[in-house]
């Protein structure tokens, strides 16, 4: 089995930061994409940001030049600095990773349990 564990959510004020990190582990071979989802009450979960093993990142527009993702490959954990936060980044952030569990199986889609972040005065 596959696990992944965020942490780091919360309550901050408009301009404020809050950094998430999300571990994986358990019966893992590889990792390819890693990635940050969210989801605010009545909205689509969306991408926020993902990440390749190689370090190629891709960002949603509306977090471009605030958010920033990261992976550290040994540690099979991956990270979003959130800086300049607003209220419309208000959602449930969701850790993604995209990996096989043998060297033969095909790669899968994995979820965290998510984490509420929420931004106001």
């Amino acid at each position: 089995q596959v696990q992944l564990v965020e942490s780091g959510g919360g309550l901050v004020q408009p301009g404020g930061s809050l950094r998430l990190s999300c571990a994986a582990s358990g019966s893992i071979f590889s990792i390819n994409a890693m990635g940050w989802y969210r989801q605010a009450p009545g909205k689509q979960r969306e991408l926020v940001a993902d990440i390749t093993t190689g370090g190629s990142t891709n960002y949603a527009d509306s977090v471009k030049g605030r958010f920033t993702i990261s992976r550290d490959n040994a540690k099979n954990t991956v990270y979003l600095q959130m800086n300049s936060l607003k209220p419309e980044d208000t959602a449930d952030y969701y850790c993604n990773a995209q990996l096989r569990t043998t060297w033969f199986s095909s790669i899968t889609s994995h979820w965290g349990q998510g984490t509420q972040v929420t931004v106001s005065p």
